[in-house]
Order: structure tokens, then C-alpha cells, then sequence
């Protein structure tokens, strides 16, 4: 009988004799697996399987490994189609024919749709795995709203140091002077509109008050009635009644009426956080004309503020009073919202004249920070901004 592989005797006695070579043997294998054998053949080598573990391990190996090799190879294939697909599909061409020749869309589809499908649902599976390791489809979904900037404190019981800070050196007029409670319900910010004491706050800051404090950077703390509000605009005018108080210097910034830009650089001071009682600086630019869902009678800010920082001034960066912030959006750091300053200009001219113990306030439209730097313009005007307490 020839000794060719196809009439190979397969017994385990014949095994034995021969010394059937490894080669031989997977060549043997593969014949078997392929389905390249006769039916006699076949019908001989499995019972050459049944009577020989270690042929039978060997069939059973091979068949493993070329199921991992045919694995291997499809995979090849479809990395290979993906890559065939990113090269032939032409995105800047995509967007240059749908967005000048529309009409060429259902043809591009047509000739493209196997290819866009298979890419994009790829595409799809990608993003819900990456969201889903990351567990932000567990996220609940919330929804983006408006919210004011008022900190509320609740019943706060100041210890001693805070006490001794808030009351005014005990020589001359101002012994005896009453300091003020210490049990505030909420703050904000407020600024001087005048040397008089006449102050500038939001109207959400002061609207359930019995009673309002506002305090300076040195802790001094001062009885202010409210004079005037705008509700409308969110706006409340403050004067400070507190015979302890001395009129401040003239005013360092000036009140801007005009429109200001999108893109200027803006920052603010005031009073915000949580437990704090110094003053905060932030900047920012004005990332839009209008406020939220388009309101016109505020400004956007791109600037993180927090609660405090209702009715404190923004200002540009020739130190003049550009708006007055009023809220952010809620769950969003980094979206804030200010009153234009034309707004503040309104409420003014509307107060009442038997309200005012002058003829009118004035604001000063000139400001004095223009040509110093960003530190010197802050502790020019630190003196000029107010923490406002609120009591009920």
C-alpha cells in the first residue's frame, strides 16, 4: 500500500509501528476536520480516537486552535471593513454636499446607507457603554433653573470674636451704641450709591425683612431702612440710619448707563459662601447681552457666584459699575446673571422726593480705577461694598 497520507492505516498497532511524526498526524487531523476523507477512512480514524487518547486530545486541540485562528480572522476582517469604511466615507465632503446640495442626501444614503449603519451604530454602542461605566445614565435628570443669590443663615449665634468685631470702638460719640443682633436670617451684598449712606441691594435680598444691618469690611455693623423698591427689576434702595455711621470718602468707582459688550472682562466682590464674613473677589467676562431665557433687563455672566452674592456690583475693568448680580443658574456653576446698571439709574429717578433726606441721589459717572491695577482697584472699593443682614 503507498505511503501517502490519504491511505494512511489507522489503527493503534499501525500508530505504534510507523511512528506517525507529528506533522503527519495534524496533517491527518486537518484532512478529518475538513471533511476530506473518505467515509471508510473517517469511520476507521474514529475509532483510532476511541482507542488512542492522545490522538483523540490532539484532534481535540486542533480544533480549538483553529477555532481561535478563525476568531482571530474575522475579526482582522471587520477591523478592516471599519477602517475601509473611515476611509472611504469623506466627512468634510458629507458636510460640503448636504449643506450646499440637499437634494443629494437620499442619494448619499442610498449609496452610503450599509456603511453610515454600520458605523453609527458602533458609534451608538460606544457612547451607552462609556455612559453607562461612567454611571451617568443613572444621573436623575434635572432640569436647569433660575435661583436667586440671597444666603440664607437661619439662627446663627455669633460667638464672642464676631460680637467684639461688629461693635464700634468705644471713644467718643459712639459709646453706648447697640450692636446688632445675632440672629440674622439671611445675607447678600449691597453697595454705596453715595457718601450719605445711600445703598444699593437687591429687592429679593430685603423683601421679608423686619429689620436690615449691613456691615463693612472692617466688621462694623450699621442700621439702613429700606427707602425705595423696585420689585419689578429686583432692585432696593437702601440709607443708612445708624447714628454711629460717618460719611465714607468720595466714591473710587464710577455708574456706567451705556450698553456694555459681549466678551469684557468683568469681576465682582461681595459677600458670599457659606459661614463667611470677608469679602469674596471673582471675575469673569460677559458672556451675553441678555439674561435668562432672553431677558433683556440682565446681563449673562460667564463667573462663579454664590449665595451672598445677590445685589452685589459687577464691574469692568476700568472700575466702573456695569450691573448688579441677581442669580445664576441653578445645579450650573459658571452662569450668573446681573441687573444692568440702566436699570439701577430707573429705580433711582423714580424714588419719591419726600423718601430722600437730600434732593436727589447722584450717581458718580467717573470712575477713579481706570489706570490702576486689578489689587489696587479692589482695595480701593472693598470699603464701598456691604454685607446686608436681614432680620425677621
Amino acid at each position: 500500500m503507498p505511503a501517502t497520507v490519504k491511505k494512511t492505516i489507522f489503527s493503534a498497532k499501525v500508530m505504534e509501528e510507523k511512528k506517525m511524526s507529528d506533522i503527519e498526524l495534524l496533517a491527518v487531523i486537518e484532512r478529518y476536520l475538513n471533511g476530506e476523507m473518505t467515509a471508510d477512512e473517517r469511520t476507521r480514524f474514529e475509532i483510532l480516537r476511541n482507542e488512542n487518547t492522545g490522538v483523540d486530545s490532539a484532534v481535540k486541540e486542533h480544533q480549538e486552535f483553529t477555532a481561535r485562528i478563525k476568531q482571530y480572522g474575522e475579526r482582522v476582517a471587520f477591523e478592516n471593513l471599519l477602517n475601509d469604511i473611515h476611509n472611504e466615507i469623506d466627512v468634510q465632503a458629507l458636510k460640503d454636499e448636504f449643506v450646499h446640495h440637499p437634494s443629494l442626501i437620499v442619494r448619499l444614503w442610498r449609496n452610503h446607507h450599509s456603511k453610515i449603519s454600520v458605523a453609527a451604530s458602533i458609534a451608538i454602542f460606544a457612547v451607552l457603554g462609556t455612559l453607562f461605566f461612567t454611571g451617568y445614565l443613572k444621573t436623575q435628570n434635572t432640569e436647569y433653573k433660575y435661583t436667586q443669590l440671597s444666603r440664607e443663615v437661619g439662627q446663627i449665634k455669633k460667638s464672642n470674636e464676631d460680637i467684639k468685631s461688629s461693635l464700634t470702638h468705644l471713644t467718643g460719640n459712639t459709646i453706648g451704641v447697640k450692636p446688632p443682633p445675632s440672629n440674622y436670617h439671611n445675607t447678600g451684598t449691597g453697595f454705596a450709591l453715595t457718601t450719605d449712606g445711600y445703598l444699593a441691594t437687591n429687592f429679593h435680598v430685603v423683601s421679608a425683612a423686619d429689620s436690615v444691618y449691613v456691615q463693612n469690611a472692617d466688621g462694623e455693623a450699621f442700621h439702613a431702612k429700606i427707602i425705595s423698591t423696585d420689585p419689578a427689576h429686583d432692585i432696593a434702595i437702601l440709607k443708612i440710619s445708624d447714628p454711629s455711621f460717618k460719611a465714607l470718602a468720595a466714591l473710587p468707582y464710577g455708574f456706567k448707563k451705556s450698553k456694555s459688550d459681549m466678551g469684557e472682562d468683568v469681576f465682582t466682590y461681595g459677600y458670599s459662601g457659606y459661614s463667611k464674613e470677608d469679602g469674596v473677589y471673582t471675575k469673569g467676562y460677559l458672556s451675553s447681552g441678555n439674561g435668562y431665557k432672553g431677558d433683556t433687563v440682565k446681563y449673562q455672566l460667564s463667573m462663579d457666584v454664590d449665595f451672598g452674592n445677590s445685589g452685589g456690583p459687577v464691574f469692568d475693568s476700568r472700575g466702573n459699575i456695569i450691573a448688579m448680580v441677581s442669580g445664576k443658574v441653578a445645579h450650573a456653576d459658571g452662569n450668573a446673571f446681573a441687573i444692568k446698571s440702566k436699570y439701577l439709574f430707573k429705580a433711582i429717578q423714580s424714588i419719591q422726593s419726600d423718601s430722600l433726606k437730600s434732593d436727589k441721589i447722584i450717581l458718580n459717572t467717573k470712575s477713579k480705577l481706570t489706570n490702576v491695577s486689578r489689587t489696587q482697584q479692589i482695595s480701593k472699593l472693598q470699603n464701598y461694598v456691604f454685607m446686608v443682614k436681614v432680620y425677621q
